[in-house]
């Protein structure tokens, strides 16, 4: 689920909040435009109550819950009477995974001379492989410090500076680096990074990818509660068996070792090669900094159990009504796995996943409903997206935007849905990342047809942008909007969503508990998706393409996609 995505594959969410309110006037009364099918928030409910209850498990990939999903969002499909997705005639996008699980009896062994520290799995550090390999080593690697391990030209950044760390084993601070305001010391530097906002070279998963390109044997992040966005028991709990796409080489081209150590194991490790943790951790603020090599080796083996199985994303089209643009796209998204059976809680052991992400799915069912149900189709294409394992890492996006069934050139938007408001209207919709494309201004003309506004992300700090299923059309060009629930909740008093969004993490979020519940109010979540609903039937009759904004980091990739393609 949305939206912080954890090492190992394992989500920490930002929630949808508890409103209320009656339901929400038609698009109709408010646009003063033609009317258009409405969104039927108790069809949605209906599909959570399916896709959640027990008999699917959990919808865990490669297991029996993941048949059921997939058949049951298949035959909707079908109902519909939309046409199968994929070019060989079915709504089925295969998705190869394998699954790597590492033996737990293992140690991470730090040595100086004749000092040797011995650090225990999962209490000082965890750590993984993406080599499909059942032994993975690093015998005496030498360990590097090199900051927060960034290369962003674009800042006048590079923590390697040139050094060869081929075979070595690199620490790396999370986030990015914090550049102080230099006519405030005591803010962030709006220039740089995004100033307080997180920008990819501050995700986890770069520090891991720069590490390979580099050419290093292995990297462990030093974690840190305040600047990774979630605690070390997130890290701990997430230490088990780690899906990821197979590549042609079974990626080795990967590091052999990732993984992460405690902060108290970082400063133990600095203090043994007569460094201090703190002041090394200033100097890798500045752009000068150089990477330290520490002067200690690193030692550890891997004993994998491997299993590799072929899970599917679920695709369906509506074929455009204009015969000169029925070969462009809007696609919809949102993942229909969750965490399957895991440890009893409570004496419960399915992890239901309702809100993350039963409602996505819903409300994908119900957009596409509406759509098929508008009297004449949009003049562009719409794809209905349902992807496989993104809480094992966004892997059922990420093989669609690497393997894509349609041209990702010819691809206007991705519109995501990573669990919805079910618990009634707000005056707000979050939009995660605003200002990043048009997409965006046409989420602000359909919110105030409703009489509504956009809210920015409240925690930029956290690069919520970067860890939902949008993220990967994103990385390829394509404008993604992000939606998330607002908090300004109808006819409740000031606050009420963030309590209620924080009791929702600390009691449901990822545990068996993440069930339909007897006091929801689907009202939030029909006026949501009649915005997202509006704002892709806007694009796909647009006379022209949305952009990302200036300053965007995805802006370069969108035109050199463009321009390879021939589009204009």
């Amino acid at each position: 689920m949305r939206r912080t995505l954890a090492p190992f594959g394992l989500l920490l969410v930002i929630l949808p909040v508890a409103c209320g309110g009656s339901p929400p006037a038609s698009k109709a009364s408010a646009a003063a435009s033609a009317p258009t099918p409405a969104i039927d928030g108790q069809a949605v409910l209906q599909h959570i109550k399916v896709l959640s209850s027990d008999e699917y498990e959990g919808r865990a990939p490669g297991t029996k819950g993941e048949d059921l999903s997939v058949a049951y969002i298949e035959r909707q499909f079908k109902d519909l009477g939309l046409e199968p997705g994929n070019a060989d005639g079915t709504y089925i996008q295969k998705v190869p995974l394998v699954g790597i699980t590492p033996d737990p009896k293992t140690t991470l062994t730090f040595r100086k001379g004749g000092h040797v520290e011995r650090l225990t799995f999962k209490d000082d550090f965890v750590a993984a492989t993406k080599h499909v390999k059942p032994t993975v080593s690093l015998d005496g690697s030498d360990l590097v410090f090199v900051g927060y391990g960034v290369v962003a030209p674009e800042y006048h950044w590079d923590d390697y500076k040139g050094m060869d760390v081929k075979g070595k084993t690199l620490v790396v601070l999370v986030n990015d680096p914090p550049v102080p305001d230099p006519n405030d010391p005591s803010k962030l530097d709006p220039k740089m990074f995004g100033g307080p906002a997180m920008t990819y070279y501050g995700r986890w998963t770069y520090k891991f990818e720069m590490g390979a390109k580099k050419g290093a044997a292995g990297v462990l992040i030093v974690h840190e509660t305040g600047p990774a966005g979630y605690p070390w028991a997130i890290l701990q709990s997430a230490a088990g068996e780690e899906f990821s796409l197979e590549s042609p080489d079974e990626n080795m081209h990967r590091s052999s070792i990732e993984g992460w150590i405690t902060r108290d194991t970082a400063v133990k490790l600095f203090k043994m090669a007569g460094q201090d943790f703190e002041q090394l951790k200033a100097a890798a603020a500045k752009p000068d900094f150089k990477p330290v090599p520490l002067g200690v080796t690193a030692s550890i083996t891997l004993h994998d159990t491997i299993r590799r199985i072929e899970s599917r994303n679920i695709i369906a089209r509506l074929e455009g009504s204009d015969p000169t643009l029925k070969n462009e796209y809007v696609v919809y998204t949102a993942h229909w796995d969750h965490l399957g059976v895991g440890p009893a809680v409570n004496g419960d052991t399915i992890y239901n996943g309702a809100v993350d992400n039963a409602s996505g799915v819903g409300g994908l069912i119900e957009i596409a409903r509406t759509f098929k149900k508008l009297l004449t189709p949009p003049r562009r294409s719409i794809l209905f997206l349902s992807v496989t394992a993104e809480e094992q890492g966004l892997l059922g996006s990420e093989y669609y935007a690497e393997n894509p069934i349609y041209p990702l050139a010819k691809t206007l938007a991705d519109i995501n849905m990573d669990a919805m408001n079910v618990w009634g209207r707000t005056k707000d919709l979050t939009v995660i990342g605003l200002g990043n494309s048009d997409l965006d201004d046409y989420a602000r003309k359909e919110a105030a047809a409703q009489g509504r506004v956009l809210r920015p992300d409240p925690e930029s700090e956290k690069g919520f942008y970067y860890r939902s299923d949008h993220f990967n059309f994103a990385k390829v060009g394509v404008p993604a909007l992000d939606p998330d629930s607002g908090i300004d909740c109808i006819g409740k008093p000031e606050g009420y969503g963030t309590k209620v969004h924080d009791a929702y993490t600390a009691n449901d979020y990822h545990r068996p508990s993440d069930q339909v519940k007897a006091d929801w109010d689907m009202s939030g979540a029909a006026e949501d998706l009649d915005l997202l609903f509006h704002v892709g039937l806007d694009v796909a009759d647009a006379a022209t393409y949305p952009q990302w904004k200036p300053g965007s980091e995805f802006k370069a990739i969108r035109e050199a996609s463009l321009k390879a393609a021939g589009v204009s």
